[in-house]
């Protein structure tokens, strides 16, 4: 059952987007989700995923039953039409060289139960690998005691990678891997925490890559 989010985004409007990206996604990327099941259906929660393409953002948050925010770049809401349609789907502006402002603002929503997915990287990669994480949203998670879960999307890159303008059919798959509790990171130090947390998503990818069929998941 999906649940309502705190007031950050329309539900109704979130719901039906949803939909859609679901019904596109399953035709057009094969979509496959697994690990749904480690999503907590209530409370503070931070998904931690790598970054291979666009398409990011809108396939892990059409896998997720309940609503998500999301931190993006800056740049991406350049375009006033195009921020208006991202933030209407609870996008949040960050600025890699003052990310203040947008951590505050996803460490708000966390704190009022809200789901934040980041990705740490920074960027899309360019090979479609991982790349080191950058530091930062660990004050995400200690300040607001969220369960971390680590995500991995691979077939993304092959779909949309940085050097095409528009994305073309593949097969996508995205792994929801086991959260990480408080009590877990809490009284690791910044490099420990990015180390603990970039391994985890590490081994989400291996196991989509692995072809492991886990408990794979018809989200409704």
């Amino acid at each position: 059952e999906n649940l309502p989010g705190p007031p950050f985004v329309n539900k109704w409007w979130y719901e039906f987007s949803r939909v859609w990206v679901l019904l596109f996604s399953r035709i057009f990327f094969r979509i496959r989700y697994t690990g749904v099941e480690n999503i907590p259906r209530n409370g503070a929660v931070l998904l931690v995923s790598n970054h291979q393409s666009h398409l990011d953002p809108p396939l892990i948050g059409a896998g997720v039953p309940r609503t998500v925010s999301y931190l993006a770049r800056k740049t991406l809401f350049a375009n006033r039409l195009f921020s208006q349609l991202i933030r209407s789907y609870g996008a949040i502006a960050l600025d890699l060289e003052n990310p203040l402002g947008g951590l505050k603002e996803g460490l708000r929503r966390l704190r009022c139960g809200d789901a934040v997915l980041v990705f740490p990287e920074g960027t899309r990669s360019p090979d479609g690998e991982i790349h080191p994480f950058r530091k930062g949203f660990r004050m995400l998670a200690v300040r607001s005691q969220a369960v971390i879960v680590p995500v991995a999307i691979d077939g993304a890159y092959q779909s949309w990678p940085r050097s095409r303008k528009f994305p073309r059919p593949g097969r996508v798959r995205v792994h929801f891997g086991q959260g990480i509790r408080p009590e877990e990171y809490q009284d690791l130090d910044e490099d420990s925490f990015l180390r603990m947390v970039e391994e985890k998503v590490q081994q989400c990818l291996a196991t989509v890559r692995s072809g492991s069929k886990g408990s794979a998941q018809v989200i409704p």
